[in-house]
């Protein structure tokens, strides 16, 4: 089966293995030619407490039309962290323009965990994911990111199944046509959620949480999560894939005595 290539726009941190450092060397071994678009260059991973971060919106300005002329293009797009509403609109008009030809957008929109959103995230953040989000064929926000784009109330003690799939169908009528959300206790249980558009079903996939923290999870979780689809297979499977593979990396990689600086993916790729 031929291999498909993926644009990753996502922030490229110098320090750490997080957004497209620590996605590109997975999607590269799934097979999958992978081109990146640095949305923010940042020092090191944001839980060291103190980073530096360069906002690249007046360079993407700039290789969108070089990239037209040179005629490259892509059968998927997957967009991560954002800088600004400005840039979120550039980005956003290029991928409706590549969804017009056929390309497939995933979008995660990073803005927060654990019911609070990260520094510097703010209302104009928010309406950019939503933009962001009206043009994705699959998005993954985690629960909060969900309560945030949705106006919902987040609860520390999760959903009920009914809730959950009420969640799901806002985050529908904002515009991507299949949804997951992640990190969401439903009924007690942490969980991944999801509604798959193109079977009209939706799931519910149960996990074990370790409880160890690690920058960049998600990020092992989206590359995996499109990895697979890229390869063809159905949502569901493709979903219980990812949340495998982050559980197996974590638990390796538990006792890590700097736990800020990410996972050593590189060390682990042949178990993804």
């Amino acid at each position: 089966m031929s291999k498909k290539q993926i644009l990753l726009i996502n922030d490229m941190a110098g320090y750490g293995k997080v957004a497209t450092a620590a996605m590109l060397p997975i999607l590269s071994y799934f097979g999958h030619p992978t081109y990146n678009l640095p949305t923010a260059l940042v020092s090191n991973t944001l839980d060291y407490g103190k980073f530096n971060i360069l906002d690249t919106t007046e360079y993407i300005k700039g290789v969108f039309p070089v990239w037209r002329e040179l005629g490259f293009s892509f059968d998927a797009i997957a967009t991560g962290f954002i800088a600004s509403e400005y840039q979120a609109g550039i980005i956003s008009r290029y991928c409706m323009e590549q969804a017009a030809r056929g390309t497939t957008i995933f979008v995660d929109p990073i803005m927060g965990d654990e019911g609070k959103l990260y520094n510097g995230v703010t209302e104009a953040t928010i309406k950019s994911m939503r933009e962001m989000l009206s043009v994705a064929h699959l998005c993954y926000p985690n629960y909060t990111e969900a309560c945030y784009l949705t106006g919902r109330q987040y609860r520390a003690e999760g959903v009920t199944p009914d809730e959950a799939r009420n969640l799901l169908d806002h985050l529908r009528k904002i515009g991507s046509r299949s949804v997951l959300i992640t990190s969401i206790p439903v009924g007690g249980q942490p969980s991944v959620v999801g509604y798959n558009h193109l079977e009209e079903e939706y799931f519910i996939l149960p996990y074990t949480e370790i409880p160890v923290h690690f920058p960049g999870t998600g990020d092992i979780f989206s590359a995996v999560l499109v990895g697979h689809l890229l390869d063809g297979e159905r949502l569901e499977p493709s979903t219980q894939a990812a949340m495998d593979a982050v559980y197996k990396l974590i638990d390796l990689n538990k006792d890590n005595e700097d736990k800020n600086r990410g996972i050593p993916l590189e060390k682990y790729l042949n178990i993804l």
